[in-house]
């Protein structure tokens, strides 16, 4: 269908359009108008990707003067493809009505392990060494001395790319990542280097949020983005918790030893390479004393003077040379933000390598000290870096340098099997984090888990307590930030989260011909007492056994698959074994098939798997998964597969763990936002996420029952989605495990009945071309609200 909002034309590729859809296309419109950000929630099920990509798309369209790009940001691989579906959809919708003026290019962007057709490099088992196998074949350095000696290995795919050179372009077109392999092949190019090198040119481009937001890798990816662009965030909910991760570094004594070994492997290089030019070029090392090392191929093939000054030259200016090496050449980018990285030359006493590896091992050796302790300590990276000069003599300016001049070491002796390097790379990353930042962040060493105390696992964190320095370069460099998500409740506290001003705010409401959504809280067992997963009652026997026969009774009435949520992997397990012990677990066996989410994706995947085949045969069963898991963030189970959730308890994080103490102190301090808030919205911001894989469309049904008698407070239930809260009617709030046994019987009685999908009496939930001209001003608000 097609129809005007104000100025812009909107494409849209279905016949009907819902009334959430159309108010929230109008939304959007607002903020790209004001050139400012906004923060959009809206139901799951309802088409938010599709709305998103029509309007941002049309408005491209409608305005050919402002050439927007369009850079959509996923969680996860699977969503990307989604995405990258529904756009192919859409664009060739476009084409059909516009012709070839709606021609456009959208890309996904991953890995090179999910775009590489490679055999050899894909032979590898992990990202990393994927990333190592490539570069490998692909250094310039490489194929240098492959083009003196033919039995040098290089990628014919990526010759192939290089040899084409200008020719090397992706018609206009929507490609998924599946769509760049094939291509890759049937040109002969790699697919991995040619959406690289396209980015800059596509309309639209689908990628990772960390493509984005982790200094490390925006570095390298998305430097070249143009201000004129629109930045979607798309299932948001948990985007401050991302931001903070991206600024974190953990250390613990396997990092200690890996780089101890990595900084000898480093050490062998440098001196066999004194040793080669001492005996070939003496007079040269005596003309250039303060050159900072000696270039080497892994072969130790000599370089000349020339290079050696350009070294030094280099150094002296400030490691300028990153943006002019080579594609396959670069490494991750400096991990602090943009604005952060100093501009000068580099300390004269890291200039020689050998110097620079004297300060790094000292630096190890005084983190390895740190970590023998046995009681827990908090410290500022103030006083982190005056202890560290105090006791090592390495001063801040020269923590700042230390990732930078550990790229320049790694490039200048040619070393291409950086996963074997990973360990020294998370010192540096530490040492730049910690010499640049003073504010925001926290320096905490713990002996081991509070939660297993008699196994000593030491580990110190440099922890990110502020979520808005990763995102404030993307605010600041952006024309409009798009934040969007299904559960974005309260919707209030994500500008004061992430520090900035939306122009829009909205949340809507889901438009439905039939109550299909209902939700439940059970605050008791049949026996009356009371269920939670509060710390002094979630071990009570009591409890377990009213979970463990809410469940029974569950799976014997109601068909098909359940998914049931619990608040971490320990209680899971420990409650399953308890159901096992007492018998009720071999009941519930006798209904449905039980599966388990473990924290071995592979074990997972199978898992999930056999649950469907389970569901679609008719055998039934139930799926135990952990909030904040895998399965709650990112898996559907729509239909079929998911007619009932329960969430057993509230999802509190672990209270007890000193970063999460550190945050809340720092959010108290700078945001003013109490502990308790935070805290809460955390937890059903989890809640919410998870019993929303169990709707994913308006033909869809399901129930929910939050299993815990806090949720029965108006304080913690207010925090829940208002799509949510407006299915949660006061007769099902206080409810014992026979009552929501009978609710449920009434509510599946209620939903096998035939009912109309466009709606009736007068209130529509699907809208056409026509109702969208008669429509005015007021209509719309009549038939959402």
């Amino acid at each position: 269908m097609k129809f005007q909002i104000e100025d812009v034309t909107v494409y849209f590729p279905y016949d009907y359009i819902y009334p959430e859809q159309y108010s929230y296309m109008i939304e959007l419109k607002r903020a790209l108008d004001a050139k400012g950000h906004c923060l959009l929630e809206m139901p799951t099920g309802t088409g938010k990707t599709i709305a998103l990509l029509s309007l941002i798309t049309s408005y491209s369209l409608s305005k050919p003067q402002t050439s927007i790009k369009l850079i959509y940001c996923t969680r996860t691989v699977h969503e990307m493809e989604k995405t990258l579906a529904e756009l192919k959809l859409l664009h060739n919708y476009q084409i059909k009505h516009l012709g070839p003026q709606a021609r456009l290019l959208a890309i996904g962007l991953s890995s090179r392990k999910n775009l590489c057709v490679n055999p050899t490099v894909l032979a590898s088992e992990n990202r990393d060494s994927v990333d190592a196998g490539c570069r490998k074949l692909t250094a310039s350095w490489v194929r240098a001395m492959a083009a003196e000696n033919p039995n040098v290995p290089t990628c014919q795919f990526f010759e192939n790319y290089e040899r084409a050179a200008s020719a090397a372009v992706l018609p206009p077109g929507v490609y998924t990542l599946q769509d760049l392999r094939v291509f890759g092949k049937e040109k002969g190019w790699c697919p991995y280097f040619l959406a690289r090198h396209m980015v800059q040119f596509a309309n639209v481009v689908v990628y990772s949020y960390q493509y984005l937001l982790d200094p490390k890798v925006a570095g390298i990816i998305s430097k070249e983005m143009q201000k004129e662009s629109v930045v979607v965030f798309d299932e948001a909910h948990n985007i401050d918790n991302v931001c903070i991760e991206a600024l974190s570094v953990s250390v613990r004594r396997q990092t200690l030893e890996g780089a101890t070994r990595n900084l000898n492997r480093i050490s062998q290089e440098i001196d066999r390479a004194l040793e080669h030019m001492k005996f070939k070029y003496w007079d040269l090392l005596h003309l250039f004393v303060f050159t900072v090392e000696i270039s080497l191929c892994v072969k130790f093939k000599a370089t000349d003077a020339s290079r050696l000054r350009a070294e030094y030259n280099r150094l002296v200016e400030g490691l300028a040379l990153r943006g002019n090496l080579p594609i396959t050449d670069n490494w991750l980018s400096n991990p602090a933000l943009p604005d952060d990285i100093l501009k000068e030359a580099v300390p004269g006493n890291i200039r020689r390598a050998e110097h620079f590896l004297h300060v790094l091992r000292r630096l190890v050796q005084y983190l390895r000290g740190r970590l023998d302790t046995e009681n827990v300590e908090k410290e500022s990276p103030v006083s982190f870096v005056a202890s560290i000069n105090s006791h090592a003599g390495i001063d801040q300016k020269t923590l700042k340098f230390c990732y930078d001049r550990l790229h320049s070491l790694m490039l200048t002796l040619e070393i291409t099997d950086t996963d074997e390097f990973l360990h020294i790379q998370t010192i540096c990353d530490f040492a730049t984090l910690v010499g640049t930042y003073g504010r925001g962040f926290s320096i905490i060493i713990e002996p081991f888990d509070e939660r297993m105390p008699h196994i000593p696992d030491p580990i110190l964190q440099l922890s990110c307590h502020d979520a808005s320095l990763a995102i404030k370069p993307v605010f600041d460099r952006f024309q409009s930030v798009v934040i969007t998500s299904g559960t974005l409740s309260p919707i209030d506290l994500y500008p004061r989260l992430l520090n900035f001003h939306p122009v829009v705010s909205r949340s809507f409401t889901m438009s439905l011909t039939r109550d299909c959504i209902c939700p439940m809280v059970l605050t008791r067992g049949s026996d009356q007492l009371p269920v939670s997963t509060k710390f002094d009652m979630r071990s009570d026997p009591g409890v377990v056994r009213n979970y463990g026969k809410l469940l029974l009774e569950m799976v014997s009435v109601v068909p098909d698959g359940i998914v049931c949520f619990f608040v971490s992997y320990s209680y899971m397990d420990g409650i399953i074994n308890t159901w096992n012990d007492s018998g009720i677990l071999k009941e519930i066996m006798q209904h449905k098939l039980v599966f388990i989410e473990t924290q071995d994706v592979v074990e997972t995947t199978l898992a999930l798997d056999n649950y469907r085949k389970a569901c679609d045969c008719g055998r039934g069963a139930v799926f135990f998964s952990v909030a904040r898991g895998k399965v709650a963030e990112g898996i559907d189970f729509d239909r079929h597969y998911g007619r009932l959730v329960i969430m057993f308890g509230v999802p509190f994080q672990y209270t007890l763990s000193k970063i999460l103490l550190a945050r809340l102190e720092y959010l108290r301090d700078t945001f003013q936002i109490k502990e308790g808030d935070f805290l809460t919205f955390d937890a059903l911001r989890q809640a919410a996420q998870c019993v929303g894989r169990v709707i994913r469309s308006k033909a869809d049904y399901g129930m929910m029952i939050f299993a815990d008698k806090r949720y029965s407070r108006h304080d913690k239930r207010s925090k829940l989605p208002s799509w949510i809260l407006s299915h949660l009617r006061d007769v099902n709030l206080n409810l014992s495990t026979d009552m929501a046994l009978h609710i449920a019987k009434e509510f599946l009685r209620k939903m096998a009945q035939p009912y109309e999908k466009i709606g009736g009496s007068g209130r529509k939930t699907l809208l056409s071309e026509e109702d969208l001209e008669k429509m005015g001003d007021g209509g719309m608000d009549e038939m959402l609200y």
